[in-house]
């Protein structure tokens, strides 16, 4: 089977760092593929080389078919790649600036205008084609920018935190776009966001990186189901933690617990006998329960549940535009 994205045990290093160790997956063509993973876990390392801006220590990857070590033209040719940062130039107007991609990607002469014009229908920009892109709201930047990844009708569609910096009225809207460049072109999206609910709404299926190392791939609905039809948060004050935790576990119906100091997340079915079974223990050990609700799992509980933290978009110490330079610098 010929994938849209095929990695084979890819490792890349930066000196004796690690940015990702021996990774392997395959993305089906015209599926949606979130990739997903806390700063600094190797996202930015693999989209870079899955578009060519990387080279990878070891391993193989491959785009549409292509090597992107020794035919690195012809995948950039069959994909296209919307970073994060805005590359629109804001004193040319919308169509200008599509006008120069077209061109840049060597689009026959006789195709350019039509082409334009049903892209700018598509996202809703035709109204606003000849005004300065200065004018632009964040969101107009943003689809005129996914525009021009379409233009030359790539294979694949590579979206690096597509909706970031935007609020979510603005955000959602991007998604509807998204769903309707999928459904026009039937392309392979292959999207890195932050937002846990733009991954649940847009995926067929997600791989969550941390590390260096693919820790799970599968679709939303698989990936919750499998942490539990619900989860219990409770915090505790009191007692002997270690023997708490131990009767706990001894649930049958409680899948997985994560510890955070005093708070606990706890993955089970049928929380509504979960929680009685919960007051019991805490009572005949002396803990004193002091908060506790149930919920259904979420993408957040199941990224927490492998990463061990939250998706931030300010984690410390980590600039993206500081990273790609680095990696720009390095690469080899």
């Amino acid at each position: 089977m010929l994938y849209s994205v095929e990695t084979r045990s890819i490792s890349k290093s930066f000196g004796t760092a690690n940015a990702i160790n021996d990774i392997s997956f395959a993305v089906e063509s015209g599926e949606i593929f979130g990739f997903l993973g806390p700063n600094g876990a190797g996202k930015s390392t693999t989209i870079m080389i899955l578009t060519t801006l990387l080279k990878p220590t070891s391993g193989q990857a491959l785009v549409s078919g292509f090597d992107v070590t020794t035919q690195a033209k012809q995948v950039r040719q069959s994909i296209g790649y919307v970073q994060q940062e805005s590359t629109v130039d804001e004193y040319l107007t919308g169509r200008e600036n599509l006008l120069l991609q077209a061109r840049l990607n060597h689009i026959p002469k006789d195709q350019i205008n039509k082409r334009i014009d049903d892209i700018l229908e598509l996202i809703e920009l035709s109204d606003k084609q000849n005004d300065s892109v200065v004018t632009y709201s964040g969101g107009m930047r943003k689809r005129l920018d996914i525009a021009g990844g379409l233009l030359h009708r790539p294979k694949v569609l590579f979206l690096d935190e597509p909706t970031v910096g935007l609020d979510i009225q603005t955000r959602r809207k991007i998604w509807e776009y998204i769903k309707k460049i999928h459904k026009e072109f039937g392309m392979t999206i292959f999207l890195t966001t932050h937002y846990m609910e733009e991954a649940d709404q847009l995926c067929d299926r997600i791989g969550i990186i941390d590390n260096g190392k693919i820790q799970v791939i599968d679709s939303p609905e698989n990936m919750k189901n499998a942490m539990g039809n619900e989860v219990i948060s409770l915090t505790f004050e009191n007692g002997n933690s270690d023997d708490f935790l131990s009767q706990l576990r001894q649930i049958d119906l409680i899948k997985k617990i994560n510890e955070d100091n005093n708070k606990l997340t706890i993955f089970a079915s049928k929380g509504t006998e979960v929680i009685p079974k919960i007051f019991q223990i805490s009572s005949e050990l002396q803990i004193k329960i002091v908060s506790i609700s149930l919920t259904q799992p979420t993408l957040d509980d199941v990224f927490i549940s492998y990463t061990g933290r939250e998706i931030r978009d300010n984690d410390t110490g980590f600039n993206r535009k500081q990273e790609h330079a680095k990696m720009k610098r390095l690469r080899a």
